[in-house]
């Protein structure tokens, strides 16, 4: 028998020398990035006529002059042809497929004509409603609201409008008392004696709106939809998934349609499913203050509303490609929307049960870098590996500059599928300006040099590795919900209602560009149902993406979840440390909780530290500064420190337990500056713009009882580096 000691020497020498093989076959791939890793843009087949050589032509050069690695061919505008859906266009498809294979590209399946997804053709195509055609009962619904004003005591009567009725109910505007009138229908009309007082009486029903998307709510209608579009590349091309064709793309599903009152004729009945009541009596919340209950019952009904389009159009398209081999990813519109329950619902949620949440980096004054944050904490928190944005798009002809300097933000707030927008099939007709092929004259010298980038970038981000962050930020879709209502003043395609508390965003962005500290926005749902507390830590337990967070950022908050702010408690009481801002919470977004939520905050923040450690810190208004001193009077050894006016923009993830750090300089001056990573790393440094390896100067020391190693670093501007833990 071999004795134990050699038998463990001789695993560790076999798994060191494993793990030394796969950092020189991936030092290999990075400095000639298989193509496979490389970006793949959209290819609009745009207002014209797509021929077989037309598209085996640009395809060519696409690869070979560009470097690009596939495409999600979007079929665009009026003038295109041939026929969306016709045997014509599937035989174009199956050119370009046929081409992808032969040149070792992959495609993904745009699951549009135009754009938003969900119509089949009738906006940004030629016009056809072609699922509206076809099921004109499945299309967008909306609620509308009936109301009269009338003075008790009396009689009441009305008839019912035409559509669902949702709800019937009376409310004194003085003392906010309801009566439920929905069940005292008959003959199609509602009569009541008013008793004395000044009423409002709304009837809320629920109407199709003639928006030619699919009701994205109701599951039953897009399964119509992948039917009508998924299926069909299926039926004809079954021998390129899984393959060839990797995944599928949906544009813009977003809930700002209908007026952002989209609703769903089943509501009421899967709502009593979901949450055992009934949902009618609470209705005039989602106008109306109707008392000390107002927040809880708008999280109750907006909150199973973006339950429902998460269960709806992203769920069914992902079933469908879970069951035939390949991704979905996709992304909504306005999401640099601060209150986005009426358009999005709720952003982390409605990517639950997509494989690759997206986000839209284009031009228009959209800032969407403020909100990447939000979206690639989807992939943290559900455990995901990528996380995509369609980029550039409507930005112009912007200089290479502009098209780094994006790249970088984007994949240090951690995105790791950057699809450029776009390439045009006909140039001479470019609707969204830039277009970047070999034909442009600004971009074609350097898109092959751009393109090994971002493949070395993909080749080492592209993974489902753990991302390491010392800090969690609790995301406050509870007091977004709590604050909003229907018809505000906003407009519905800019969220309706302002939320005065939400300062989430610019803590973010705080955290991220000034103090130099990445986090996780924490969703409500996963607090509640995947993180625990070990000693002082929260530890959100995931098969692969574990986080151990050290603080916990409550942003601004009227509303909050009880749950959370329970589970906020017990992490402080063990002695976690705690940080509000902005607005302390004063509501719950359940029943029956405020005094406790209220009890809570006071024990936590104007009290004295208990004895375990924890501390409570309340920034009514946080800055830059008191934020860094805040959070380095409770984090003894951070996982990655920058010198203090030398911020460089920075992601950590650990992938088969490698360190991968990827740091940025996003200035116009060069960076010289330190480093400190917490741990014993032995660093290489490797850079994406030059595909070189070296080894930086490094120090090694210890800092409370902790390893630190520190790292030189030297950057000029609009330049990056990797960092790799051998």
């Amino acid at each position: 028998m071999m004795n134990p000691r050699l038998s463990c020497l001789i695993t560790l020498c076999f798994c060191v020398t494993c793990c030394m093989a796969g950092v020189e076959d991936l030092a290999q791939s990075f400095a000639d990035p298989p193509l496979k890793y490389a970006a793949r843009p959209l290819w609009f087949w745009n207002n014209t006529t797509v021929t077989e050589e037309g598209i085996v032509q640009q395809m060519q050069a696409a690869r070979d002059k560009c470097g690009y690695g596939g495409f999600g061919i979007l079929p665009f505008g009026k003038g295109f042809t041939p026929t969306y859906l016709s045997e014509a266009y599937f035989k174009m498809y199956g050119v370009a497929l046929s081409k992808a294979r032969e040149l070792g590209m992959t495609m993904c399946i745009y699951d549009e004509y135009g754009f938003p997804s969900g119509s089949a053709g009738a906006i940004n195509g030629d016009g056809v409603p072609r699922f509206a055609n076809q099921f004109p009962d499945h299309t967008i619904k909306r609620l509308d609201r009936h109301e009269q004003d009338v003075t008790g005591p009396g009689q009441f009567a009305a008839e019912i409008p035409e559509g669902r009725l949702m709800s019937i109910v009376a409310m004194d505007m003085a003392s906010k008392t309801r009566v439920d009138l929905t069940g005292r229908v008959k003959d199609g009309k509602v009569s009541w004696s008013v008793p004395k007082g000044q009423w409002k009486v709304m009837i809320f029903m629920c109407v199709k709106d003639g928006d030619p998307n699919v009701d994205y709510l109701d599951p039953e209608g897009v399964e119509h939809f992948v039917q009508m579009t998924h299926q069909q590349y299926y039926d004809r091309f079954k021998e390129y998934f899984g393959n060839t064709i990797d995944g599928t793309f949906n544009d813009e599903p977003t809930m700002y349609r209908a007026q952002g009152r989209m609703w769903t004729g089943a509501f009421n009945e899967k709502f009593k499913t979901r949450h055992g009541f009934d949902p009618a009596p609470w209705y005039p919340a989602l106008w109306y203050d109707i008392g000390p209950d107002t927040q809880a019952a708008r999280n109750y009904l907006f909150g199973f509303r973006s339950e429902l389009y998460a269960l709806g159009f992203p769920k069914v398209i992902q079933d469908w490609c879970d069951q035939h081999g390949i991704a979905a990813t996709g992304h909504q519109d306005q999401e640099e929307v601060v209150n986005p329950v009426s358009v999005a619902g709720d952003l982390m949620l409605c990517f639950k049960y997509q494989d690759i949440p997206g986000v839209d980096k284009i031009g228009g004054n959209r800032p969407a870098e403020r909100f990447y944050k939000v979206i690639s904490s989807v992939a943290y928190n559900w455990d995901k590996a990528l996380v995509m944005s369609e980029t550039y798009g409507a930005m112009g002809d912007i200089s290479w500059d502009t098209m780094y300097h994006v790249a970088m933000e984007q994949y240090t707030k951690g995105i790791n599928q950057l699809i450029p927008h776009a390439v045009w099939y006909d140039d001479t007709k470019v609707t969204f300006k830039p277009e970047l092929s070999w034909r442009h004259d600004k971009y074609a010298g350097q898109l092959p040099q751009y393109n090994t980038y971002m493949s070395r970038l993909n080749l080492l981000l592209q993974n489902h590795g753990r991302h390491v962050a010392d800090i969690a930020v609790l995301y406050p879709i509870a007091t977004l919900q709590g604050s909003h209502h229907l018809d505000g003043e906003l407009g519905y395609y800019k969220g309706g209602v302002l939320v005065p508390e939400a300062d989430y965003v610019e803590v973010g962005e705080l955290l991220a560009t000034e103090v130099g500290r990445d986090y996780t926005f924490i969703h409500p749902e996963v607090l509640d149902e995947k993180c625990s507390i070990q000693d002082d830590t929260l530890v959100l337990n995931n098969a692969v993406n574990y986080e151990r967070f050290k603080v916990m950022i409550i942003p601004g908050h009227k509303t909050i979840s009880w749950r959370n702010l329970k589970t906020i408690k017990a992490f402080y009481d063990h002695g976690g440390k705690v940080i509000a801002t902005g607005t302390l919470p004063s509501k719950s977004a359940e029943f029956g909780h405020d005094t406790d939520v209220v009890k809570t905050i006071e024990t936590m923040f104007f009290r004295a530290a208990n004895e375990q450690g924890g501390r409570a810190v309340f920034l009514e208004t946080p800055t830059a500064d008191s934020l860094r001193e805040t959070l380095d009077r409770m984090v003894d050894v951070y996982d990655v420190t920058c010198e203090v006016g030398k911020t460089l923009r920075y992601i950590h993830k650990v992938r088969d337990g490698q360190d991968i750090y990827f740091l940025a300089n996003l200035t116009q001056s060069p960076i010289s500056t330190w480093v400190a990573l917490r741990g014993t790393v032995s660093p290489e440094s490797w850079n994406p713009h030059t595909g070189e390896i070296s080894e930086p100067k490094t120090v090694y020391e210890k800092k409370s009882l902790t390893d630190v190693t520190r790292v030189q670093i030297e950057l000029p501007p609009i330049k990056s580096l990797f960092i790799i833990g051998r």
